[in-house]
Formats: C-alpha cells, structure tokens, sequence
C-alpha cells in the first residue's frame, strides 16, 4: 500500500515548498517528516544527525524506526547513532542505528532494510557481524513491515 506525504519544508530564506512523494506505508506509528526536493532526488530531515539525507526506501525505514525510538519509546536522540561505523574483521562497515544507554556504552542494534527485503538469516547475520565488535544484549532487524 502506498501513501501520499506530503511534507512543508521552510529554508532559511523562509521560503516554504510544497513536495509530495509516494512511499510505502509502514507497520509504524505515522510520523511527520521534512522532505524536499533536491535535484533529480528527494531528501528527508534526520533528526538525528540534523541534516538532509537522500530519501531511499531504506532511508525511509531508518527514519521512520528512528522516530519511533525517540517519540513512541522516549529513547533520546542524544543515545542514538545513525550509520554507525563498526570495524568488523579490520573492515569498515556502519550499523543503520545504534542505541546507546545512559553510561554511553552501545545497547542495541537496529538493521534496517527496504521494505521489499525480505527479513532472512542473510539479514540476522548482517546483525550479528556488527555485534560480534560491538556486544550488545539486542539486536533488532526491521524492513519497516516486519521486526524481530
């Protein structure tokens, strides 16, 4: 199923813009979002990292399961990294998020993937490799349709 979005975004001219964009309605609490429009793409707002970001279908679980965290469970977004780098096997590699608790030590990991992902031990194991650096006590992966 897909919704319309529409979203005002006002820039420091104090212009305000009017974009609306198709995406996939999420197994999510509905959330508001500051999208625009960037060229030949679109941006969302991440609250987070407090900057635009290209809007991709991932992106788009990312920050729905973000808002969640910080407005439906009251995680502070000063406890969350978004594209985490991990070394993994002397490898870079980023964890879409981490949360961290009070004592700034890493608490759980969230793998998101696009909604057309298929959850599977591909995706668990993506996870788990993280973990293997970081040893959390939870791992959560998610397409925005599902979470386990």
């Amino acid at each position: 199923m897909k919704c319309k979005l529409q979203s005002i975004y006002v820039g420091k001219a104090e212009a305000c813009y009017i974009y609306t964009v198709e995406l996939p309605h999420l197994n999510l609490p509905h959330a508001s979002f500051r999208i625009r429009d960037y060229g030949s793409y679109s941006q969302i707002f991440d609250q987070v990292r407090k900057r635009f970001v290209a809007l991709t279908p991932e992106e788009w679980v990312r920050q729905n399961f973000l808002n969640f965290l910080i407005s439906e469970k009251q995680y502070p977004a000063s406890l969350l990294g978004v594209e985490m780098q991990v070394k993994v096997n002397n490898l870079s590699q980023r964890a879409d998020i981490v949360v961290y608790n009070k004592e700034g030590l890493p608490w759980m990991i969230v793998e998101c993937k696009s909604p057309a992902i298929t959850l599977n031990e591909d995706v668990f194991y993506q996870a788990a490799r993280y973990n293997s650096t970081l040893k959390v006590p939870y791992l959560i992966i998610t397409n925005g349709m599902e979470h386990y």
